[in-house]
């Protein structure tokens, strides 16, 4: 069976971990060729040695004004095009909003608002050249804020509407941009919050995730491969006609039309 991105060359951002090591594994099995950034050279090693020679690394911190350009610029040195952007670098500062500090919000957003844009706004040429394709992995606080998540809801909402913008600025350009908004996925992130259910309830870790899905109504916990998959098919030829979407994949929590 031909594999549906053959040929095709990947940045995926945080790629060390989780859903986006999910993201570049995937897009790899698709027949793409990926370059992995992330800040843990280690880690992404560890990644692009799973992966094998399809895999490239660049170690960035990408909270850096210049790095996400760089970061453009070392892709096609290495690989002599992009065709996708999976940009998913990027965890927010959760707390109660009077003890969240200017840094707190102002390191939110340089990594995972400002390191998009200006990934994208880089590799916008070659994106053109290839009629390309950019999937931002957002996630339902833009859509749905809480009293906790007032930094991430903030940061979400504004890829949301960047989303949009772009969008439609994409249209002659050949270029499709899409959203995808993650709810709870089984990465380090929820395994801390899944302890801190146990604490509260003095249960094992298996009774406190039946309890937060029972609470959140939702079928389950997302893996990272439910979102790698959902990327590898908006910017494979099937999810051709998507383009300014953005999809809740979040097993039923955001309740809101």
């Amino acid at each position: 069976m031909a594999r549906s991105l053959e040929g095709k060359v990947a940045i995926v951002t945080g790629a060390s971990r989780g859903i986006g090591a999910a993201i570049a594994e995937e897009l790899a099995r698709e027949g793409a060729s990926v370059m992995l950034a992330a800040r843990s050279a280690d880690l992404l090693r560890a990644r692009a040695a799973e992966i094998g020679e399809r895999a490239a690394v660049h170690v960035a911190d990408l909270r850096e004004p210049q790095a996400p350009a760089a970061l453009a610029a070392a892709t096609v040195a290495r690989f002599g095009r992009i065709d996708i952007i999976a940009a998913n670098a990027g965890a927010t500062k959760r707390g109660d909003f009077l003890e969240l500090s200017d840094g707190d919000w102002q390191d939110g957003f340089a990594l995972k608002f400002f390191a998009h844009m200006r990934l994208i706004r880089a590799a916008w040429p070659e994106l053109k050249k290839s009629r390309g394709s950019v999937v931002i992995i957002s996630g339902i606080g833009g859509r749905t804020p809480g009293a906790e998540f007032t930094i991430g809801g903030s940061v979400n909402a504004a890829l949301l509407a960047l989303t949009k913008a772009l969008a439609e600025r994409a249209v002659g350009d050949g270029i499709r941009v899409n959203t995808i908004n993650p709810g709870d996925i089984r990465t380090d992130r929820l395994a801390r919050r899944v302890k801190a259910a146990q604490d509260r309830f003095g249960v094992d870790a298996a009774e406190a995730e039946r309890r937060m899905i029972a609470a959140d109504r939702v079928v389950r916990f997302g893996e990272p491969t439910d979102i790698a998959g959902l990327v590898s098919f908006i910017a494979g030829p099937r999810g051709g006609f998507l383009h300014g979407s953005i999809i809740d994949m979040d097993g039923g929590k955001t309740k809101t039309t």
